[in-house]
C-alpha cells in the first residue's frame, strides 16, 4: 500500500475511543461487570492476588549496576528480573484500577509506575543494545520491550483516560514520540524491520498500534503505518505457505500475537477496509497452535520452545472467532495463569480479559494428525481407549530461526508424560546467541535423537540439510522418511535414510530405522536417543522409559548390532536452573560399509 493510499485511508479513520476494547463497545459495562463472569474468575483473582502481594513493596531500582552486569558477565537474568517485576506491577495495578475503579490506592500505584517508566534511562534490554552496555543515543535504538513498552503505556492512558492526570497523559506521550516513533522515522533502517521472525512483527507491531492510539496527525500516521506495514508483510514472508511457525509455538504466541493485536486495532479503526485478515496465509498461520498440541499441554517443542505451553486465551478465542470453523478452541484447562509470563507483557494479558469468551472449547484437543511440507514437520495427537499420545519429528535445515542442529528429531509423548525429548530452550546469555551456540546441548546435535558419526555432530547453516523423501499422514499410521546425508560434514557418507513410522494403537507403537552407505568404514557409529526419564536396561535388545507412577515405554534394538550406553547429562533451561537429561547411546558395534539400525519404542 502506497503512503498516499494510506494517507487517505487515514483521513477517514474511526477516532480513537476506548469503546474499542471491548466487543459490545461500552468499556463501562464491561469493567462493572468482568468481576463476577464466571469465565473470568480465576483471571481477575490471580490478579487480586498479585495486587496483595506488591502492596506496599518498594518499586524495585533499574540501577546502573544491574544494566552493566549482561557486558560483563554475559548473564541476563540479573537485570530483567527487576524490569519484569516492575511491569508487572503496572500491568496488574491498571488491571485493578480498571476492575474496581472506586479504590484510590490502586489508581495511585498505576500512576506511581507509569511515571516510573517514563523515567527509566532506557526501555531496552541490555542484551538487545549493540555493545551491550550504555551508549550514546540509546534512547534512539528500539528494541523488542522499548516498542511493546510503549504500546503498553500508549493503552494504559487510553483505557484510563482521564482519571490519570493530564501532566502524565502527556509525559506518556512525549516519551513514545521520542522513543519509538521519531526514532522509527529518522534513526532507522533497524535490521529487525525487514526481519522474517518475531522482532518484525513484535517491534513494528507495537509501534504501529501504539501510533493507532496516540498519534493525531495523518501525514505522520500513514508515515508510521506504511513502515509497519512493511515490516508485517516481511514477517509473514517467514512463513512458509503451510502456516508453520519455524520458532516455536512459544514464538507462535508471542509473534503472531503483536501481529494480531496490531491489524486488530488497524481492522477496527479503518472499519474493516484495512484488514490482514483477509490474507489466506494469515489464516493458516493461526492454525498452528492447534497442530503443535500432541499431548494436553505438551507441544512439539522443537527450536527455542518450550515443551509445555499454556494458552493465551484471549488470543486462541480471538482467531476462532475471525476464522469460524477452521480455528479451534483449545481446551479450558490449558488456559496461561496472569503470572506465568515471566516477560510480565501488557497486551496478551489485557486481551485474556477482553477477547476471551465464555462456554468454549473442547475438554481436550481431539486425534488429529498433520503434515507441513514447507516446514517439513510431522505432527500426531493419537487418541485412543490407552490415553492420549503424541508424535512429532522434523526435517528441514539448519539454518531456522532460533535453530537448533536438529535435522531428523523426533518426540515421543504419552498420557502426559515426554519419553523421546526435545531440551527446547536453554538460558538465554551472551553465549547461547553467540559462536558457541551449538556447544549448548539443547542447540547442537548433541543433545538431540539423531546419528553420531564419528564422534562427529550436524553442523550449522542451510547448506546442511534434509530432504523428504515420504511423507504421509492418515489412517492406522503416520510416516515420514528423510534423507540426512547432507546433514553431516562426515568425510565418506554416502547416504543417511531415517524412517519413522508411527502406528497409532490402542497403545501405540513408533518404529525408527536408520540406513547407511560409507565409502569404506566409519570409526564409530552411536545412534543417540534422548530423554528426561531415566532409563533401566531390562535385558540385553530391551530398555525402558519408566512412567512416573506406571507404564512407559519399552525401546527394543538388536544387541548383536548396537551395545547400550546409558548416560547422564545437566544442562540449564529457559529459566537459568540446573536439569538433567539422559542419552541413550547405542554404539554400533562392527560398523561396516553399509549398515542399518532398528529401534521400536512402544507404550505400554
Amino acid at each position: 500500500m502506497t503512503e498516499q493510499s494510506l494517507l487517505k485511508s487515514m483521513q477517514e479513520l474511526k477516532p480513537v475511543s476506548v469503546s474499542l476494547y471491548v466487543p459490545d463497545g461500552n468499556p463501562e459495562l464491561f469493567w462493572r461487570t468482568a468481576a463476577s463472569a464466571g469465565h473470568l474468575q480465576q483471571d481477575i483473582a490471580e490478579i487480586r492476588a498479585e495486587g496483595e502481594r506488591l502492596a506496599g513493596q518498594p518499586v524495585p531500582e533499574l540501577t546502573p549496576e544491574l544494566f552493566s552486569v549482561f557486558a560483563r558477565t554475559g548473564s541476563r537474568l540479573e537485570y530483567e528480573r527487576v524490569y519484569f517485576e516492575r511491569r508487572r506491577r503496572l500491568n496488574t495495578y491498571v488491571f485493578l484500577s480498571l476492575l474496581e475503579p472506586d479504590n484510590a490506592q490502586h489508581l495511585q500505584y498505576a500512576e506511581e509506575m507509569l511515571l516510573a517508566v517514563c523515567s527509566e534511562y532506557t526501555w531496552c534490554l541490555p542484551a538487545h543494545v549493540p555493545g551491550g552496555h550504555e551508549t550514546a543515543g540509546i534512547n534512539r535504538f528500539i528494541d523488542l520491550f522499548s516498542a511493546e513498552t510503549g504500546f503498553t503505556l500508549s493503552e494504559a492512558s487510553l483505557l484510563l483516560g482521564e482519571r490519570l492526570p493530564l501532566e502524565l497523559r502527556l509525559r506518556i506521550r512525549q516519551e513514545t514520540e521520542e522513543r519509538l516513533f521519531r526514532p522509527f522515522l529518522e534513526q532507522g533502517p533497524y535490521n529487525w524491520e525487514t526481519a522474517r521472525h518475531n522482532w518484525a512483527a513484535v517491534c513494528a507491531g507495537s509501534i504501529g498500534a501504539a501510533a493507532l492510539l496516540s498519534v493525531e496527525d495523518p501525514q505522520v500516521l500513514a508515515e508510521i503505518l506504511q513502515k509497519t506495514e512493511s515490516s508485517m508483510h516481511c514477517y509473514l514472508e517467514g512463513f512458509g505457505d503451510d502456516g508453520a511457525c519455524l520458532e516455536g509455538l512459544g514464538y507462535w504466541n508471542y509473534g503472531f500475537g503483536y501481529f494480531t493485536y496490531y491489524s486488530d486495532l488497524l481492522r477496527s479503526r479503518s472499519a474493516g477496509s484495512l484488514d490482514w485478515f483477509k490474507v489466506p496465509k494469515v489464516q493458516r498461520i493461526a492454525r498452528f497452535q492447534q497442530q503443535c498440541f500432541i499431548d494436553g499441554s505438551l507441544t512439539a517443542n522443537f527450536s527455542d520452545s518450550l515443551p509445555r505451553v499454556r494458552v493465551h486465551m484471549g488470543l486462541s478465542h480471538y482467531l476462532a472467532g475471525v476464522y469460524p470453523g477452521a480455528v479451534e478452541y483449545p481446551p479450558a484447562e490449558l488456559r496461561a495463569p496472569y503470572t506465568e509470563d515471566h516477560c510480565s507483557r501488557f497486551a496478551p494479558a489485557l486481551r485474556n480479559l477482553i477477547w476471551k469468551q465464555s462456554g468454549t472449547g473442547h475438554k481436550d484437543w481431539p486425534a488429529a494428525s498433520t503434515y507441513l511440507p514447507d516446514a517439513a514437520w510431522l505432527l500426531s495427537r493419537h487418541v485412543s481407549a490407552g490415553g492420549t499420545f503424541g508424535f512429532a519429528a522434523k526435517g528441514g535445515h539448519n539454518n531456522e530461526p532460533h535453530n537448533h542442529n536438529d535435522l531428523g528429531q523426533f518426540i515421543l509423548t504419552g498420557r502426559g508424560e515426554v519419553y523421546a525429548a526435545d531440551l527446547g530452550s536453554g538460558e538465554y546469555t551472551a553465549g547461547y546467541f553467540g559462536d558457541g551456540r551449538y556447544e549448548y546441548d539443547c542447540n547442537g546435535s548433541q543433545g538431540h535423537s539423531v546419528p553420531v558419526i564419528n564422534g562427529r555432530y550436524q553442523q550449522a547453516g542451510r547448506e546442511f540439510s534434509a530432504a523428504v523423501l515420504h511423507a504421509a499422514t492418515g489412517g492406522a499410521a503416520d510416516k515420514l522418511t528423510l534423507d540426512l546425508t547432507a546433514a553431516y560434514e562426515a568425510e565418506g557418507l554416502q547416504s543417511l535414510i531415517r524412517t519413522l513410522v508411527w502406528h497409532k494403537e490402542e497403545l501405540p507403537r513408533l518404529e525408527l530405522i536408520d540406513k547407511y552407505s560409507y565409502a569404506g568404514v566409519p570409526e564409530s557409529w552411536t545412534e543417540r536417543f534422548i530423554t528426561w526419564r531415566k532409563p533401566e536396561e531390562l535385558s540385553p535388545g530391551t530398555v525402558l522409559l519408566p512412567g512416573q507412577e506406571s507404564g512407559g515405554v519399552k525401546v527394543t534394538y538388536d544387541p548383536a548390532a548396537v551395545g547400550l550406553q546409558i548416560n547422564e547429562h545437566v544442562y540449564r533451561d529457559h529459566f537459568g536452573q540446573d536439569q538433567v537429561w539422559h542419552s541413550l547411546d547405542f554404539q554400533a558395534v562392527r560398523p561396516g560399509s553399509e549398515g542399518s539400525y532398528a529401534f521400536t519404542f512402544q507404550f505400554i
